[in-house]
């Protein structure tokens, strides 16, 4: 054979775009109360429990009851994503990026609504008619952790409790949001994996998806400080997803950029803690 086939040799590539491991996407979206809004800013009208009045004598005047009355605002904020293919990496190439892209792009937006669902959660509300009034969660709210405890059924019962208390509808339904580790905590606690206490089987499954009440989210972009991992616990109409753009995708040519291939994802999205007994943050420790 001939000492110059190596000429002849091909090189072998891949056709194919691999995603790499990431969250794709919004994991907390159809957890929490979304409506479609316009404007800079969104008001959400809250009315509160009132008392009746017992009627003691005939013919008595009619009572003025006045039912509470409250707003929440949600201050609209953008995200948009972009990234260019030119026609020459098109030419070098055996594979064709912009549907990758894009997918890519999605995610990345997904993820940021989460961070901005999870911000609402625990974080500051505004409410009052122009929304100035800052409201911040109260401390009888939280379940703290001053030790090594991780995320305990002794901490689930009590957020159980909490919202029991509270006359939180049973019928709304509650989740909670964890970390990878706080799944471990609970997988090797006798009460979870048996079947006495968890219709879910969950050492069978390997996984946990509902406890106590609480349907389980597993996230890696909850906060964590001082080696506590803060887990949170909420209804669902109990935190409010102003959509004012969905996640909107567009792949156009870009004519100032050598006609090069243009991938743009973009929303417009705002969040906020409609009601404070429909929410509690527990801390978990995590090593």
């Amino acid at each position: 054979m001939s000492s110059q086939i190596t000429t002849a040799f091909v090189q072998q590539y891949s056709n194919n775009v691999q995603m790499l491991s990431q969250q794709k996407g919004s994991l907390l979206r159809n957890s929490v109360d979304a409506e479609t809004i316009v404007g800079k800013h969104a008001f959400f009208e809250q009315v509160g429990s009132a008392v009746a009045q017992k009627r003691v004598s005939r013919h008595s005047d009619t009572p003025q009851i006045d039912t509470p009355h409250a707003r929440r605002r949600v201050s609209m904020v953008d995200y948009e994503y972009a990234d260019l293919i030119d026609k020459q990496d098109q030419v070098r190439t055996l594979i064709d990026p912009t549907s990758s892209y894009a997918q890519a792009a999605a995610f990345a937006l997904g993820r940021a609504m989460d961070d901005e669902i999870i911000t609402a959660i625990s974080g500051t509300a505004f409410s009052g008619e122009t929304g100035s009034t800052s409201v911040a969660l109260p401390v009888g709210q939280k379940i703290t952790e001053s030790g090594t405890d991780g995320l305990t059924i002794a901490k689930l019962r009590n957020a159980k409790e909490k919202f029991d208390s509270a006359s939180v509808d049973p019928s709304i339904p509650r989740y909670i949001v964890v970390g990878p580790k706080q799944i471990s905590d609970l997988l090797g606690t006798t009460q979870v994996t048996s079947s006495d206490f968890n219709t879910v089987k969950a050492l069978a499954n390997g996984e946990i998806t509902s406890f106590l009440g609480f349907n389980f989210i597993t996230s890696n972009r909850l906060s964590i400080a001082s080696s506590k991992r803060l887990c949170l616990a909420y209804a669902g109409d109990g935190i409010k997803l102003a959509l004012g753009q969905d996640i909107m995708t567009r792949i156009d040519e870009r004519s100032d950029k050598g006609y090069a291939t243009q991938v743009y994802v973009c929303m417009t999205m705002g969040a906020t803690r409609m009601e404070e007994e429909k929410v509690v943050t527990i801390e978990a420790h995590e090593a």
